[in-house]
Protein backbone atom coordinates (compact mmCIF):
# COMPACT_ATOMS: atom_id res chain seq x y z
CA UNK A 1 0.00 0.00 0.00
CA UNK A 2 1.21 3.59 -0.78
CA UNK A 3 -0.41 6.81 0.62
CA UNK A 4 -0.02 10.64 -0.58
CA UNK A 5 -1.05 13.60 1.19
CA UNK A 6 -3.24 16.29 -0.39
CA UNK A 7 -2.94 19.42 1.82
CA UNK A 8 -2.74 18.35 6.10
CA UNK A 9 -6.32 16.77 5.85
CA UNK A 10 -6.53 14.83 3.27
CA UNK A 11 -4.88 11.16 2.84
CA UNK A 12 -4.86 8.67 -0.51
CA UNK A 13 -3.87 5.23 -0.26
CA UNK A 14 -3.24 3.23 -3.07
CA UNK A 15 -4.10 -0.45 -2.05
CA UNK A 16 -2.09 -3.09 -3.28
CA UNK A 17 -2.99 -7.22 -2.34
CA UNK A 18 -6.30 -8.26 -2.08
CA UNK A 19 -7.86 -4.88 -2.66
CA UNK A 20 -5.60 -4.21 -5.64
CA UNK A 21 -6.44 -1.40 -8.30
CA UNK A 22 -9.11 0.00 -5.08
CA UNK A 23 -7.74 3.95 -3.81
CA UNK A 24 -8.64 5.12 -0.70
CA UNK A 25 -9.67 8.81 0.22
CA UNK A 26 -9.36 9.60 3.26
CA UNK A 27 -10.80 12.37 5.39
CA UNK A 28 -7.89 12.91 8.02
CA UNK A 29 -9.13 16.07 10.16
CA UNK A 30 -9.86 14.38 13.53
CA UNK A 31 -9.54 17.46 15.47
CA UNK A 32 -12.89 18.95 13.72
CA UNK A 33 -14.67 15.87 13.02
CA UNK A 34 -13.65 16.33 9.42
CA UNK A 35 -15.16 19.53 9.03
CA UNK A 36 -15.01 20.12 5.84
CA UNK A 37 -12.58 24.29 5.57
CA UNK A 38 -11.50 25.88 2.87
CA UNK A 39 -7.92 24.44 2.40
CA UNK A 40 -10.14 20.71 3.19
CA UNK A 41 -12.50 21.20 0.08
CA UNK A 42 -9.70 21.79 -1.91
CA UNK A 43 -7.43 18.82 -1.16
CA UNK A 44 -10.61 16.71 -1.92
CA UNK A 45 -10.93 18.43 -5.30
CA UNK A 46 -7.21 17.95 -5.71
CA UNK A 47 -7.47 14.03 -5.05
CA UNK A 48 -10.46 13.27 -7.14
CA UNK A 49 -8.99 14.93 -9.97
CA UNK A 50 -5.40 13.13 -9.07
CA UNK A 51 -7.53 9.32 -9.12
CA UNK A 52 -9.89 10.29 -12.19
CA UNK A 53 -6.93 10.81 -14.23
CA UNK A 54 -4.90 7.62 -12.69
CA UNK A 55 -5.82 5.26 -15.34
CA UNK A 56 -4.77 1.87 -12.39
CA UNK A 57 -7.37 3.14 -10.09
CA UNK A 58 -10.31 1.17 -10.73
CA UNK A 59 -12.78 1.82 -7.40
CA UNK A 60 -12.80 4.63 -4.88
CA UNK A 61 -13.12 4.32 -1.03
CA UNK A 62 -14.16 7.34 0.78
CA UNK A 63 -13.27 6.81 4.45
CA UNK A 64 -12.60 8.77 7.61
CA UNK A 65 -9.81 8.59 10.27
CA UNK A 66 -11.99 10.20 12.95
CA UNK A 67 -13.77 7.35 15.43
CA UNK A 68 -16.79 8.97 15.66
CA UNK A 69 -17.52 10.64 12.72
CA UNK A 70 -17.30 10.35 9.28
CA UNK A 71 -17.75 14.11 8.46
CA UNK A 72 -19.98 16.47 10.51
CA UNK A 73 -20.00 18.86 6.87
CA UNK A 74 -18.62 22.82 6.25
CA UNK A 75 -16.67 24.45 8.81
CA UNK A 76 -19.24 26.48 10.28
CA UNK A 77 -16.56 28.11 12.92
CA UNK A 78 -14.46 28.81 9.87
CA UNK A 79 -17.72 30.38 8.28
CA UNK A 80 -18.64 32.61 11.36
CA UNK A 81 -15.56 34.51 10.45
CA UNK A 82 -16.58 35.02 6.67
CA UNK A 83 -17.99 38.13 5.40
CA UNK A 84 -20.21 38.11 2.46
CA UNK A 85 -17.14 38.47 0.13
CA UNK A 86 -15.45 35.75 1.51
CA UNK A 87 -18.33 33.52 1.24
CA UNK A 88 -18.78 34.12 -2.63
CA UNK A 89 -15.07 33.59 -2.74
CA UNK A 90 -15.06 30.06 -1.29
CA UNK A 91 -18.28 29.09 -2.75
CA UNK A 92 -16.48 27.51 -5.43
CA UNK A 93 -13.77 25.90 -3.97
CA UNK A 94 -16.62 24.40 -1.73
CA UNK A 95 -18.06 23.24 -4.90
CA UNK A 96 -15.24 21.56 -6.33
CA UNK A 97 -15.43 18.91 -3.32
CA UNK A 98 -18.40 17.69 -4.22
CA UNK A 99 -18.35 17.67 -7.67
CA UNK A 100 -14.80 16.35 -7.66
CA UNK A 101 -16.20 13.02 -5.35
CA UNK A 102 -19.66 13.13 -7.68
CA UNK A 103 -17.70 13.36 -10.93
CA UNK A 104 -14.92 10.32 -10.05
CA UNK A 105 -15.49 8.11 -13.41
CA UNK A 106 -14.89 5.12 -11.51
CA UNK A 107 -17.45 3.42 -9.24
CA UNK A 108 -17.55 5.38 -5.83
CA UNK A 109 -18.21 3.94 -2.17
CA UNK A 110 -18.48 5.49 1.16
CA UNK A 111 -17.80 3.72 4.23
CA UNK A 112 -19.96 5.90 6.94
CA UNK A 113 -19.92 5.50 10.86
CA UNK A 114 -20.92 8.16 12.84
CA UNK A 115 -22.06 11.52 12.35
CA UNK A 116 -22.21 11.64 8.50
CA UNK A 117 -24.38 15.35 8.82
CA UNK A 118 -24.81 18.13 6.02
CA UNK A 119 -21.87 18.07 3.93
CA UNK A 120 -20.28 15.13 5.10
CA UNK A 121 -23.51 13.05 3.85
CA UNK A 122 -23.44 15.05 0.75
CA UNK A 123 -20.33 13.87 -0.12
CA UNK A 124 -21.44 10.12 0.87
CA UNK A 125 -24.53 10.83 -1.62
CA UNK A 126 -22.57 11.89 -4.30
CA UNK A 127 -20.81 8.58 -4.15
CA UNK A 128 -22.38 5.63 -5.96
CA UNK A 129 -22.64 2.84 -2.85
CA UNK A 130 -22.98 3.88 0.76
CA UNK A 131 -21.66 1.59 3.66
CA UNK A 132 -22.58 2.29 6.82
CA UNK A 133 -22.25 1.10 10.44
CA UNK A 134 -24.80 1.01 13.59
CA UNK A 135 -23.16 3.30 14.65
CA UNK A 136 -24.08 6.02 11.61
CA UNK A 137 -26.56 8.98 11.97
CA UNK A 138 -26.91 10.40 8.41
CA UNK A 139 -29.06 14.09 7.77
CA UNK A 140 -29.04 17.27 5.89
CA UNK A 141 -29.27 19.89 8.79
CA UNK A 142 -28.68 22.90 6.95
CA UNK A 143 -32.38 24.82 7.35
CA UNK A 144 -31.85 24.53 11.03
CA UNK A 145 -28.98 27.25 10.75
CA UNK A 146 -30.34 29.52 7.88
CA UNK A 147 -28.66 27.93 4.76
CA UNK A 148 -29.61 24.87 2.31
CA UNK A 149 -28.04 21.84 1.53
CA UNK A 150 -24.97 23.31 -1.37
CA UNK A 151 -23.34 20.16 -2.06
CA UNK A 152 -25.79 18.34 -4.05
CA UNK A 153 -28.50 17.05 -1.43
CA UNK A 154 -31.38 18.90 -2.77
CA UNK A 155 -30.65 16.69 -6.25
CA UNK A 156 -28.73 13.64 -4.94
CA UNK A 157 -31.43 12.73 -2.22
CA UNK A 158 -34.47 12.94 -4.10
CA UNK A 159 -32.83 10.55 -6.51
CA UNK A 160 -32.25 8.20 -3.41
CA UNK A 161 -35.25 7.91 -1.69
CA UNK A 162 -38.17 9.87 -3.73
CA UNK A 163 -38.88 13.82 -3.81
CA UNK A 164 -41.33 13.76 -0.97
CA UNK A 165 -39.32 12.10 1.34
CA UNK A 166 -36.31 14.21 0.39
CA UNK A 167 -38.56 17.21 1.21
CA UNK A 168 -39.16 15.75 4.87
CA UNK A 169 -35.81 15.24 5.84
CA UNK A 170 -34.60 18.32 4.14
CA UNK A 171 -37.51 20.82 5.75
CA UNK A 172 -37.44 18.99 9.18
CA UNK A 173 -33.20 18.42 9.24
CA UNK A 174 -34.14 15.61 10.89
CA UNK A 175 -31.04 13.28 11.80
CA UNK A 176 -31.58 9.84 10.98
CA UNK A 177 -29.56 6.85 13.15
CA UNK A 178 -28.71 3.80 10.46
CA UNK A 179 -31.44 1.29 11.06
CA UNK A 180 -33.74 3.87 9.78
CA UNK A 181 -31.31 5.00 7.20
CA UNK A 182 -31.19 1.84 5.55
CA UNK A 183 -35.02 1.34 5.93
CA UNK A 184 -35.20 4.77 3.67
CA UNK A 185 -32.39 3.84 1.36
CA UNK A 186 -30.69 6.83 2.69
CA UNK A 187 -27.85 4.10 3.17
CA UNK A 188 -27.30 0.68 1.23
CA UNK A 189 -25.20 -1.67 3.04
CA UNK A 190 -25.71 -1.94 6.91
CA UNK A 191 -23.11 -3.91 8.93
CA UNK A 192 -21.45 -4.29 11.83
CA UNK A 193 -20.21 -1.67 14.29
CA UNK A 194 -16.72 -0.54 13.41
CA UNK A 195 -16.95 -2.86 9.98
CA UNK A 196 -17.84 -0.11 7.10
CA UNK A 197 -14.44 0.38 5.90
CA UNK A 198 -13.00 -2.75 5.77
CA UNK A 199 -16.84 -3.83 4.02
CA UNK A 200 -16.81 -1.22 1.85
CA UNK A 201 -12.95 -2.06 0.71
CA UNK A 202 -14.27 -5.45 -0.05
CA UNK A 203 -16.82 -4.60 -2.00
CA UNK A 204 -14.32 -1.82 -3.54
CA UNK A 205 -12.39 -5.32 -4.39
CA UNK A 206 -14.91 -7.19 -5.83
CA UNK A 207 -15.87 -4.36 -8.31
CA UNK A 208 -12.16 -3.81 -9.04
CA UNK A 209 -11.87 -7.76 -9.91
CA UNK A 210 -13.67 -6.86 -13.15
CA UNK A 211 -13.17 -4.76 -16.27
CA UNK A 212 -11.91 -1.35 -16.38
CA UNK A 213 -13.06 -0.35 -19.42
CA UNK A 214 -16.62 -2.01 -18.32
CA UNK A 215 -16.59 -0.21 -15.12
CA UNK A 216 -16.19 3.11 -16.60
CA UNK A 217 -18.45 2.85 -19.52
CA UNK A 218 -21.28 1.47 -16.93
CA UNK A 219 -20.82 4.29 -14.63
CA UNK A 220 -21.22 6.64 -17.43
CA UNK A 221 -24.38 5.07 -18.59
CA UNK A 222 -25.73 4.92 -14.83
CA UNK A 223 -25.20 8.62 -14.60
CA UNK A 224 -25.86 9.94 -18.23
CA UNK A 225 -29.21 8.39 -18.38
CA UNK A 226 -30.66 8.62 -15.03
CA UNK A 227 -34.27 10.79 -15.52
CA UNK A 228 -34.34 10.50 -18.84
CA UNK A 229 -36.90 9.01 -20.35
CA UNK A 230 -36.53 5.49 -21.92
CA UNK A 231 -35.68 5.54 -25.58
CA UNK A 232 -32.98 8.64 -24.74
CA UNK A 233 -31.75 6.23 -21.55
CA UNK A 234 -31.21 3.50 -24.09
CA UNK A 235 -29.73 5.50 -26.31
CA UNK A 236 -27.18 6.41 -23.32
CA UNK A 237 -26.69 2.84 -23.38
CA UNK A 238 -25.90 1.96 -26.62
CA UNK A 239 -23.22 4.55 -26.91
CA UNK A 240 -21.29 3.12 -23.59
CA UNK A 241 -21.90 -0.11 -24.98
CA UNK A 242 -20.02 0.71 -28.35
CA UNK A 243 -17.22 2.40 -26.28
CA UNK A 244 -16.28 -1.05 -24.74
CA UNK A 245 -17.48 -3.21 -27.75
CA UNK A 246 -14.11 -3.17 -29.57
CA UNK A 247 -11.83 -2.53 -26.92
CA UNK A 248 -9.31 -4.66 -25.68
CA UNK A 249 -10.96 -5.73 -22.37
CA UNK A 250 -13.77 -7.52 -24.43
CA UNK A 251 -11.73 -9.46 -26.18
CA UNK A 252 -9.65 -10.69 -23.24
CA UNK A 253 -13.48 -11.14 -21.17
CA UNK A 254 -14.99 -13.01 -23.88
CA UNK A 255 -11.04 -15.14 -24.19
CA UNK A 256 -11.44 -15.94 -20.30
CA UNK A 257 -14.43 -17.03 -20.40
CA UNK A 258 -13.86 -19.02 -23.02
CA UNK A 259 -10.81 -20.43 -21.72
CA UNK A 260 -12.11 -20.60 -18.11
CA UNK A 261 -9.72 -19.15 -16.55
CA UNK A 262 -9.31 -15.51 -14.88
CA UNK A 263 -9.25 -12.48 -16.97
CA UNK A 264 -6.12 -10.46 -17.86
CA UNK A 265 -7.67 -6.71 -18.14
CA UNK A 266 -5.33 -4.46 -20.66
CA UNK A 267 -7.57 -1.54 -19.54
CA UNK A 268 -8.22 -0.25 -22.96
Amino acid sequence: MTEERYGEYVLVRRHGDGVGHVAELVLDRPKAMNAVSTEMARSIAGACAALGADRDVRVVVLTSTHERAFCVGADLKERNSFSDADLVRQRPVARGAYTGVLELPVPTIAAVHGFALGGGFELALSCDVIVADGTAVVGLPEVSVGVIPGGGGTQLLPRRVGAARAAELIFTARRVEAAEARELGLVDVLVEDGRDREEALALGARMAANSPVGLRAAKRALRLGHGLDLRAGLEVEDAAWRAVAFSGDRAEGVAAFNEKRRAEWPGE
